[in-house]
C-alpha cells in the first residue's frame, strides 16, 4: 500500500474517492431492515456525508486503492498483488489505512503486534489521526450496509448484520466489537 500511496498522478484525470458510493441504495434495499432501522442508517449517512465534508487535513492525497482489505491482496512470489481496482481513484491515503485499521480496531481480526507491524511497514498509525473515527464510522457502515444487503437473502447472515448495526448503534459497549466476517 505504501508503494501504491507513492505512485504519480497518472497522466490522465482519475475520479476522486466516493466513500459513500452505493451506500444509500444498500439501505434502500434491504428488503429485511425494519424501518426504524432504515431511518437511523440514513441519518448517520447523512452524518458522515457531513463528517467526510469537513475532514481534517492529513495525508497528501494520492492514487488510492478505495476498497482495501486482506481479501483483495494476493501474495505472489513475485510480491503482493493489490487485486478488485474497482474504487481505484484519487483520495486521502488514510482511507486505504483506516480499512485495515478496522480489522483492528472494529473486527478485533487482526493483533496489536499485527497493526503494529502493518504501522511500522506504512510508516504511519492512522488510528492517531484526527479524521480516523470518521473514516472509521464510513468503513464501519459499509460492512454494516454489506450485512443487510445480504441478510434478505441468506438468513445465516441475518443475525450478524443485526448484531452489527446494534454495535454501531452504541448497544454492544466499545470496540472491538468481534465481526465476523461475510462472504
Amino acid at each position: 500500500m505504501r508503494r501504491l500511496h507513492a505512485l504519480p498522478a497518472p497522466d490522465f484525470e482519475l475520479a476522486p474517492l466516493a466513500p459513500f458510493v452505493r451506500l444509500r441504495e444498500r439501505i434502500w434495499e434491504a428488503v429485511s431492515l425494519p424501518d426504524d432501522d432504515r431511518a437511523w442508517l440514513l441519518g448517520r449517512l447523512a452524518d458522515l456525508g457531513q463528517r467526510y465534508a469537513e475532514l481534517p487535513a492529513g495525508l497528501t492525497w494520492c492514487l488510492v486503492h478505495g476498497d482495501a482489505w486482506n481479501g483483495n491482496v494476493a501474495v505472489t512470489q513475485s510480491g503482493p498483488v493489490l487485486l478488485d481496482l474497482e474504487r481505484f481513484a484519487f483520495g486521502p491515503p488514510e482511507w486505504d489505512l483506516a480499512s485495515v485499521a478496522v480489522d483492528y480496531t472494529t473486527f478485533g481480526s487482526l493483533s496489536a503486534s499485527g497493526w503494529a507491524d502493518f504501522c511500522e511497514q506504512y510508516g504511519q498509525d492512522v488510528t492517531g489521526w484526527a479524521g480516523f473515527p470518521v473514516l472509521r464510522d464510513i468503513r464501519e457502515l459499509r460492512k454494516v450496509t454489506f450485512a443487510w444487503q445480504l441478510a434478505g437473502e441468506r438468513p445465516d447472515i441475518a443475525e450478524q448484520a443485526r448484531y452489527r448495526l446494534a454495535c454501531i448503534r452504541g448497544e454492544r459497549g466499545p470496540r472491538p466489537w468481534g465481526w465476523a466476517g461475510v462472504p
